[in-house]
């Protein structure tokens, strides 16, 4: 059940990256582990290909060093969603945490993911 919960908040930092700059699966493979998310590529590319089937992330192709890169970016539609979760977060971090520190509550989500 935490990988199920720990899953939908990978999702999140995906879209938050994609609507900064396009994405790649094994550049996000890295910074997602920056944040303790340990994901294979087998479940990596199938979360990205959901979200591009959902119509939230755009794909398109660039050759990089001779191979084909697969790079996302976030849709109008991923964008809204994308605002939405803020939201969401933000009221559970609010209602979860109370006084504590966002810190904290960080630091014991990644040894969690861990």
């Amino acid at each position: 059940m935490l990988q199920e919960l720990l899953l939908g908040f990978a999702r999140l930092h995906i879209l938050y990256h994609a609507s900064k700059e396009p994405v790649y699966g094994l550049g996000l493979q890295a910074e997602l582990g920056r944040h303790g998310y340990r994901l294979s590529p087998g479940t990596l590319y199938p979360i990205l290909n959901a979200l591009e089937k959902s119509g939230y992330l755009l794909k398109s192709e660039r050759v990089v060093e001779g191979k084909v890169r697969k790079y996302y970016v976030i849709t109008n539609d991923g964008l809204s969603i994308l605002h939405e979760a803020q939201a969401k977060v933000r009221e559970l971090a609010s209602e979860v945490l109370g006084n504590q520190d966002l810190d904290a509550w960080k630091d014991e989500l990644q040894r969690l993911a861990h």
